[in-house]
């Protein structure tokens, strides 16, 4: 179940980017669940990951590798486990998959960065990952993003990827990327996994700047069910095989900008698109705060409500619900007479109540819909903020009660 047609992007190579698919069996045989990119040397590489405390082994060893400046050459990932609550053990086995596939590729074991993602509190198949590495490293292919898209999914009902291409400089720059993700959606910091790749010249540090931000308005945007995932990592990686060098503060880089936050907005949507269970796509554009903080309070305070949720899914237009969020949200000094809101133009609240036009028609027309936005005027500033959100259904419930059977 999921909102909108499956489509998959046409994704175009990316110079200096190869991929290798490999089937381990770690939750069943014969599925897709290893991948592997390789960079090519030189490649700059930023990253982002999850502010969860109990991170994951393989976060706590990605992010020590980017800290210390390691130049990466290959990514390692493998679904089905998580490697998370798993303690000591947990972070040697992840080092050790990493030893395991640099020995195989020829590289230094700190040139690789290891990604789990699946159940957690389950020690790491370390075994069935390091005997599938020769297979996946025999398969790598610049063409194999759509196989890698399937290869990172978990409970995902359809591969997500995105690619786009632009003229900077005289050359041609392709971004292309792959996300996944689907329950234990509210990612305070990205997505539960999400690789991004660019044959432009980017300096690193430069490129984790515009990482964070693409991630802040894009993947820390969106939520399923307001959970923060262990294993949370979004990477994007330069290889500068196009020829195409972005420097800070031109023009080209401003064109780079966009099209990379594009992308990662369009990522961002699939995975709520493909959110556990979800029938529809909402966005919550809350207009007029004071400040980002508050907005955020706002919109968070309706997309997590299980009473907004469960009334999108039957498409009810009780807006009672809606206004109590909003009341409750955490914002000082609320003004309830001068706020609004709205369903796409249908326009619910006003003056502290109901809006005078506002029929239960309207309403119910606008909720029938696949795709359609909340909006709310809070009257106290200029700073704007959208999110994404799903319905809660009971499929959403069915998933995560047999998520580990």
């Amino acid at each position: 179940m999921a909102v909108g047609p499956e489509t998959m992007a046409v994704m175009h190579p990316v110079k200096g980017v190869e991929i290798g698919i490999a089937e381990a069996g770690i939750k069943r045989p014969g599925r897709r669940d290893i991948v592997v990119f390789s960079l090519a040397e030189g490649s700059s590489v930023a990253g982002v990951f999850t502010r969860n405390a109990f991170c994951a082994a393989p976060v706590h060893l990605c992010r020590q590798r980017l800290t210390e400046g390691s130049p990466i050459r290959y990514l390692l990932v493998n679904t089905g486990n998580a490697n998370a609550g798993t303690g000591l053990q947990g972070m040697k086995d992840a080092v050790a998959s990493c030893t395991a596939l640099a020995e195989a590729a020829g590289v230094n074991a700190d040139q690789v960065m290891p990604f789990s993602t699946g159940v957690i509190g389950e020690p790491l198949p370390l075994e069935k990952i390091t005997k599938a590495l020769p297979t996946a490293i025999s398969r790598l292919s610049p063409e194999n993003w759509e196989n890698a898209a399937f290869g990172i999914m978990t409970t995902d009902t359809r591969p997500k990827g995105y690619s786009t291409q632009l003229e900077l400089g005289g050359k041609t720059v392709t971004i292309t990327g792959i996300s996944k993700g689907a329950g234990m959606i509210r990612p305070n910091m990205a997505t539960m996994l999400g690789y991004v790749m660019t044959d432009a010249k980017v300096e690193q540090g430069f490129l984790q700047r515009l990482t964070r931000e693409g991630a802040e308005c894009s993947f820390n945007r969106i939520t399923v069910d307001g959970d923060t995932s262990t294993n949370d990592s979004l990477i994007v990686a330069a290889t500068g095989q196009s020829g195409a060098e972005i420097k800070e503060g031109s023009a080209d880089a401003e064109a780079f900008k966009a099209a990379l936050h594009e992308l990662l907005i369009n990522l961002a949507q699939a995975i709520v698109r493909d959110g556990e269970g979800a029938t529809k796509l909402v966005t919550i554009k809350i207009e007029g705060a004071a400040t980002t903080e508050e907005a955020l309070k706002v919109g968070y305070a309706i997309a997590h409500s299980p009473l907004v949720k469960t009334a999108i899914s039957a498409s009810d237009p009780n807006w009672g619900r809606i206004l109590a969020a909003v009341g409750y949200a955490g914002v000082d000094n609320l003004n309830v007479d001068t706020l609004r809101i709205w369903l796409d133009s249908v326009r619910l609240v006003e003056n502290g109540g109901r809006a005078a036009s506002y029929t239960e028609e309207q309403g119910q027309s606008v909720m029938s819909k696949d795709e359609f936005q909340i909006r709310v005027d809070l009257a106290r500033g200029d700073v704007t903020e959208t999110l994404w959100t799903t319905d809660l259904t009971k499929e959403y419930v069915a998933i995560n009660a047999d998520y580990r059977s």
